[in-house]
């Protein structure tokens, strides 16, 4: 089984030649000041992505470094230095299989959202049709 992935430009490209772990929801300080709000990403060996094009390293600690487009700055990797990369699912090309298996540092989330909240899910756009979450 592989994965091909991607940042928004497609100056770069991975592959994943292996299944890839669950996917888990992390609500740290870090992850949600370099994404927006947080990051979902799965786990996978380094020694089974292969990346085409130019990537980008900011060290966020001693331990971690995260890995970014440096033409449109998609968020595409993190490491902790250990031999696994985690991937970031939202890069992910196409349908995964994949499933979520839980939120970490949900402590430091933001205060304006709750995990599992029944809220709207529009098609495309507000107001657009609803589909079932």
């Amino acid at each position: 089984m592989s994965f091909n992935g991607s940042c928004l430009c497609g100056a770069l490209r991975y592959t994943v030649d292996q299944p890839l772990g669950p996917v888990t929801a992390c609500h740290c300080t870090q992850c949600r000041k370099i994404s927006g709000h947080y990051v979902a990403a799965a786990p996978a060996d380094w020694e089974n992505v292969t990346v085409e094009g130019e990537l980008k390293w900011f060290e966020s600690s001693p331990q971690a470094r995260r890995g970014f487009c440096p033409n449109c700055g998609s968020y595409l990797f993190w490491e902790e230095y250990d031999g696994k990369v985690y991937i970031m699912a939202g890069t992910l090309d196409g349908d995964t299989g994949l499933t979520m298996d839980g939120h970490i540092f949900y402590a430091d989330k933001g205060d304006y959202y709750r995990a599992g909240q029944a809220l709207p899910c529009w098609a495309q756009d507000r107001g657009d049709k609803e589909i079932e979450p």
